[in-house]
């Protein structure tokens, strides 16, 4: 994988970017806009889209220990499908935003121009918004419904021209056009902070685990051996009482028995402390001895 090689945060942060500029380039579509041009800025912000996804994704899971990551995969899902979840309230909560502030207007003046009495107009033109949007999306005209038997007073032209297919579709173009600008204009502050954000990661030392100590060895060595911990530590008393032999007794002998075990022990991963510890413990208690 080319992130692996190269880095991740190049990879997202021009994903990221990318998207935001497709997105910029959708604020400036007209809604006449030829399918040719609509289709190259939909695949550039796939692209971009797919360009940050999955070494986004790889770097979070990168930056976790191994032995988290499956919790780590848990919450990077549960966050992705409640933003998928989220992302449409949103997107029409934006929509309705825009709408609601062009959309009185221009319905009122495109009722008036068709003859439409002033208070009737004004009335229509206030009705809540959602529902000229998913009229909108369905295509769906409901000027028949909300007028009423006003359209028996047009004429016979005006009535038809209001009832038809042309007169509410161009009547809500520029609204429709103001609600996808905001939310379009949140599409592109969320990928510039993603951007933002990409670009401030860096790659994280791993911190290397600190080698067991040696009272934890001592301990696991005298659990084995059926002994206490004292009688492997110091050449007092202790250790040499256990042995039945004076104090002082095992001086410097011990102490090249145990050099020579810890060069012997440097090819089987154990410190030559190590080493040297279980070799005493072994000699203080023999029935400890493994087969």
């Amino acid at each position: 994988m080319l992130s692996d090689r190269y880095g991740a945060k190049a990879f997202t942060t021009g994903g990221a970017l990318l998207t935001a500029l497709s997105f910029f380039f959708l604020l400036f579509l007209p809604v006449d806009f030829p399918y040719w041009v609509f289709a190259l800025i939909i695949a550039g912000n796939g692209f971009g889209s797919g360009l940050f996804a999955s070494p986004n994704r790889a770097e979070m899971m990168n930056s976790v220990p191994a032995d988290q990551r499956g919790a780590a995969g848990g919450m990077i899902a549960t966050f992705q499908n409640t933003a998928f979840v989220l992302s449409i309230g949103i997107f029409f909560s934006l929509m309705v935003a825009g709408l609601s502030s062009k959309l009185p207007g221009a319905m009122s003046g495109g009722l008036i121009a068709q003859g439409i009495p002033a208070s009737a107009a004004h009335q229509i033109s206030h009705l809540p918004p959602i529902g000229v949007l998913f009229a909108a999306f369905l295509g769906y005209n409901p000027m028949q419904q909300l007028l009423g038997p006003l359209l028996a007073h047009l004429p016979a032209g005006h009535a038809a021209y209001v009832a038809g297919r042309q007169f509410f579709p161009h009547l809500i173009t520029a609204p429709f056009h103001d609600g996808l600008g905001v939310a379009f204009a949140f599409a592109i502050a969320a990928n510039v902070i993603a951007a933002i954000a990409s670009l401030m990661t860096g790659r994280r030392k791993r911190a290397v685990a600190a080698p067991e100590g040696l009272g934890s060895e001592l301990a696991a060595v005298a659990g084995e051996g059926g002994i206490e911990p004292s009688e492997l530590v110091g050449p007092g008393a202790a250790a040499e009482g256990a042995r039945g032999i004076e104090p002082g007794q095992l001086g410097p002998g011990a102490l090249s028995d145990g050099a020579q075990g810890s060069r012997q022990s440097r090819g089987n991963g154990q410190s030559p402390a190590v080493t040297q510890i279980r070799q005493e413990g072994a000699r203080l208690n023999p029935r400890a001895r493994r087969p």
